[in-house]
C-alpha cells in the first residue's frame, strides 16, 4: 500500500499515524486507514448506485426488493423480504407501497397466514428488471472491469470477512 496515494480526499497512512499518535491510541494506522477509505468507499459506490438505479426509476432498495421478488418465483412475505435484504419490516412496507402504485408488485392475502400479506411481482415488474438487465449488468461489470478474475476472487474473499467484522461498528 503506498503511503501517500490519495483518491479525492481520502486520507493518507501518514494522516491515520498522525491521528492515532495524537490521540494516544495503541492501534494500528493501516488497520484505521482501510477502514476509512472503505467507509467512504461505500458511500461513493451507494451515491453512484442511486444515480444508476434513478435512471430506470428505481432505487437500490426497490431494484434489490424486485430482484429478491424475482429470485424466488415472484412471491414472498414482507417479512421475509426484510429478513433476507437486512432492513426493517417499515422499510420493506415503504417500499412495497411505492412498488405497488407503480404497477411493479401487487400483494394478496397470505395463503399460510390468513392474517399476512405476499408480495407478487407483476408482469410490469418482471419486465422492468428484463428491459434493465443489459444495461444494468454491463456496467456492474464494468465498475470491477479493472481487477482480474483472480483479484475479483480474492476481493469476495476480503469483502466478506470485512463485512463479518462490520459489527464491531454498531456493537454496544
Amino acid at each position: 500500500m503506498t503511503e501517500n496515494v490519495t483518491d479525492g480526499q481520502a486520507p493518507t497512512l501518514d494522516q491515520a499515524r498522525r491521528q492515532v499518535e495524537h490521540y494516544g491510541l495503541d492501534a494500528d494506522p493501516q488497520a484505521v486507514l482501510v477502514a476509512v477509505r472503505l467507509i467512504a468507499a461505500g458511500a461513493r459506490v451507494g451515491r453512484a448506485a442511486e444515480a444508476h438505479f434513478a435512471r430506470f426509476g428505481l432505487s437500490t432498495g426497490r431494484y434489490r426488493l424486485l430482484a429478491d421478488l424475482e429470485d424466488h418465483g415472484g412471491e414472498k412475505s414482507p417479512s421475509h423480504l426484510a429478513a433476507d435484504l437486512g432492513v426493517s419490516r417499515a422499510t420493506v412496507t415503504g417500499l412495497l407501497d411505492g412498488l405497488e402504485c407503480e404497477g411493479l408488485i401487487a400483494r394478496r392475502p397470505s395463503a399460510e397466514d390468513g392474517r399476512g400479506t405476499v408480495a407478487i411481482l407483476t408482469a410490469r415488474g418482471a419486465q422492468r428488471l428484463r428491459d434493465m438487465a443489459p444495461e444494468h449488468f454491463g456496467r456492474l461489470e464494468s465498475m470491477v472491469g479493472g481487477l482480474s478474475v483472480e483479484e475479483r476472487a480474492v476481493f469476495l474473499d476480503l469483502l466478506a470477512r470485512v463485512v463479518r467484522g462490520s459489527d464491531a461498528l454498531a456493537a454496544d
